[in-house]
């Protein structure tokens, strides 16, 4: 699909550009390159006491000869028992400390770490992410059009938990099949979103909206624009497909922000 004209800035990998900057964050519509490639197709009770029988009479004891003496038993050394392993328990994912330290996390942001993966279980999406970055004419370069179930991350932009406006794109369908995001226009206010990034963490955004805009008058400034807080945009083609330009004349644009963060367990100290 074609993207817009402007290009997405190339962020800080250590802040995002403050919109005070004055510079207007504009790149080709994420809304790009997915174009001409794409094509329309489309979970019991006791029993009564008795009174006891009184015992029969006990005759006295006989005097009794005192036993030989008894040689004590031999001294008995105990097996050893071998000291039993210690294991360490697998990694497992726990949720970020509820309160403040939460909501800081979700209102400042992660550290930059890559994506990996994507998983949008209300539509079925689980999928592997590829690094896009610019073309020579300054639009974004799509995913693989042969791969129906990649996704694209900007590299140059923030990656997702960071603060800042992270945005993935992924193609609707291909000339063959269906792709990945041929259900993203279903998504409602209030799905989730998992992003498993390469430090462990799993950046879990909630959907705040599922827009469509036309090409020809997409909306860079608000799809694009610098972000105070961790948020995520995800793009792909939509609306009528175009048989005359082999193109969609519109794109759907999910737009997110951080929820929560999950963290990979570490072992306490010692346990090794």
């Amino acid at each position: 699909m074609a993207l817009p004209q402007s290009a997405p800035p190339e962020q800080s990998r250590s802040r995002p550009v403050s919109r005070t900057a004055g510079r207007a964050l504009l790149w080709p519509a994420a809304a790009v390159g997915l174009g001409a490639l794409l094509i329309h197709n489309s979970l019991t009770s006791p029993a009564d006491p008795k009174p006891p029988t009184p015992p029969a009479a006990v005759a006295p004891p006989t005097t009794l000869t005192p036993p030989d003496a008894v040689t004590p038993p031999a001294t008995v050394t105990p097996p050893a028992v071998a000291p039993r392993a210690t294991v360490t328990p697998p990694g497992v994912v726990v949720p970020a400390l509820p309160g403040p330290n939460a909501t800081a996390v979700t209102t400042r942001g992660l550290p930059r770490s890559v994506p990996k993966r994507i998983e949008i279980p209300q539509i079925g999406v689980d999928a592997p992410f590829t690094a896009l970055s610019l073309g020579a004419s300054g639009q974004l370069n799509p995913p693989p059009a042969n791969n129906t179930n990649l996704v694209g991350w900007f590299r140059g932009g923030a990656s997702p938990g960071e603060r800042g406006a992270s945005i993935v794109v992924g193609h609707v369908d291909t000339k063959t099949a269906p792709a990945v995001f041929v259900l993203l226009r279903t998504l409602k206010p209030g799905s989730r979103v998992d992003i498993t990034r390469a430090d462990g963490i799993v950046a879990r955004f909630e959907v705040d909206s599922v827009d469509t805009f036309s090409k020809a008058h997409f909306p860079d400034d608000r799809v694009y624009a610098d972000t105070p807080t961790p948020e995520l945009r995800v793009i792909t083609c939509g609306g009528t497909y175009n048989h005359t330009v082999h193109d969609y004349e519109s794109n759907v644009v999910v737009f997110a922000h951080l929820d929560s963060v999950k963290r990979p367990q570490r072992a306490p100290a010692g346990d090794h």
